[in-house]
């Protein structure tokens, strides 16, 4: 089972800057794809970005779009998340998923990833 924990929230202002980073241990000798996905208070979990095993694909979501940016390191088992020109609406708990079935591919759906972090608060104040 892989184990995931998230770090780097926090509270910023808006337009201000603020980078995740998710930690993966357990077996991560095989590929695997990462997502993340952020959940609003009353709202439904909603992917931000994800990247493939490789790194060489990358899908964000229109919403975060120029302004997010994923990037990895494979040998240190780690993904971040590069937020910037932060918006009050991007307040939110920020999530990083795992999906081992799809190395090679970076999915929206948040049905696809298999191992979840707990997630950190991100709040951007206006």
């Amino acid at each position: 089972q892989v184990h995931l924990v998230e770090s780097g929230g926090g509270l910023v202002q808006a337009g201000g800057s603020l980078r995740l980073s998710c930690a993966a241990s357990g077996p991560t000798y095989r590929p695997y794809a990462m997502g993340w996905f952020r959940q609003a208070p009353g709202q439904e979990r909603v992917f931000v970005g994800a990247i493939n095993a490789r790194g060489n694909t990358i899908n964000y979501s229109d919403s975060v779009k120029g302004r997010f940016t994923i990037s990895k390191d494979n040998a240190k088992n780690m993904v971040y998340l590069q937020m910037n020109s932060l918006k009050p609406e991007d307040t939110a708990v920020y999530y990083c998923a795992v999906d081992i079935d799809r190395p090679w591919m970076a999915t929206l759906s948040g049905n696809d990833y298999d191992y979840w972090g707990l997630g950190t608060q991100v709040t951007v104040s206006s």
